[in-house]
């Protein structure tokens, strides 16, 4: 017989809650990082937004969707808010290198796996019943 220890689902409760706050958190630096960039006009970002074609508007528009979703995602109430919306900006990005960019994907899967990560642990309750 195995003996039960109350004090084991609260440990690895912790633990979860540290991770997922540690994912979270790198999450929203990523974001914030590439939201810098775009908003401080790198060359880069730049050159890219003129080959896609949206016009450099767009870029600023992006940016500052990273910068307002990175501050939704590390507030509990709103994460996964947060989440679902920088899914969307990978979902631009995706659509950006398949086409007019013809770019590498693999940071588009990893962020955008993080992030489904990211909005599964902090779904509402009305979605947690729901499944």
């Amino acid at each position: 017989m195995t003996a039960h220890h109350p004090t084991a689902g609260r440990k690895a409760g912790r633990w979860a809650a540290i991770l997922g706050w540690a994912l979270k958190c790198l999450l929203a630096l990523a974001f914030l990082a590439a939201a810098a960039a775009k908003l401080s006009s790198q060359p880069m970002m730049v050159a890219e937004f003129d080959k896609v074609g949206l016009g450099q508007g767009f870029r600023y528009v992006t940016g500052a969707t990273e910068v307002a979703s990175s501050v939704l995602l590390l507030w509990p109430r709103s994460a996964f808010l947060g989440a679902v919306i920088l899914l969307g900006v990978c979902t631009g990005a995706f659509l950006a290198r398949i086409g007019p960019l013809h770019g590498d994907l693999i940071h588009v899967f990893v962020l955008g796996a993080l992030l489904s990560l990211a909005a599964w642990l902090t779904r509402p309750s009305w979605l947690r019943r729901a499944g």
